[in-house]
């Protein structure tokens, strides 16, 4: 018998906005771009960084999980954020959470820990282009100096007074990923798209 369950299309809190983030990037000629990196596998992870599970669970991963505050390791497709002194923020291509969660619970064995899917709770947004630092200060009060927030720094912060998640990616040219609460998304891409138009 054919199953006539109806399905669902998974829609992203910014896919309506696409069309406008396009615009914008051409109308830059690249200056800025913008674009939704949706569905990220998003885990919180809190365990003892001075444990033996926190190695453990960086080999699962293939990734050192940083202890440094507001750094982040890349490997692969996975990404470690440092959130705090015992939590990270485990990145994953859209779709991995079951097995990056799997990974990390059977890597800690009985050493406590605790693994929490998250990627409902944000949606990511790519802003790169060679004035991607500067629409960001229009509205964030960290220093994003290069020297100051270069490749593989990361911090909670506020962007046009909305709480987000800002990480530099490893390569310059990469731009940033701002992870923002998906009831926020719109907002904050309103903000983004009318900062932007100066570079239009």
């Amino acid at each position: 018998m054919a199953d006539t369950a109806p399905t669902a299309r998974r829609r992203s809190p910014l896919g309506h906005a696409a069309d406008r983030m396009a615009a914008t990037t051409r109308s830059s000629r690249g200056a800025v771009r913008l674009a939704e990196v949706p569905f990220l596998a998003q885990l919180n992870v809190r365990l003892d960084a001075k444990g033996p599970a926190a190695d453990a669970v960086g080999l699962a991963l293939g990734l050192q999980l940083p202890l440094e505050p507001g750094t982040v390791v890349r490997a692969g497709d996975s990404t470690a954020v440092w959130i705090g002194p015992d939590e990270w923020l485990v990145v994953g291509r859209p779709g991995t959470q079951r097995d990056l969660k799997s990974r990390i619970r059977s890597a800690s064995g009985d050493e406590p820990v605790s693994v929490t899917d998250v990627s409902a709770q944000r949606t990511t947004v790519l802003v790169g282009g060679p004035r991607a630092r500067d629409l960001l200060a229009h509205g964030c009060s960290l220093d994003l100096h290069p020297c100051a927030f270069g490749p593989g720094r990361a911090a909670q912060t506020t962007l046009a007074r909305t709480h987000v998640l800002l990480v530099a990616r490893d390569d310059p040219r990469a731009g940033f990923w701002v992870l923002v609460r998906s009831s926020f998304a719109d907002y904050l891409m309103d903000w983004l798209l009318d900062a932007a138009v100066e570079y239009g």
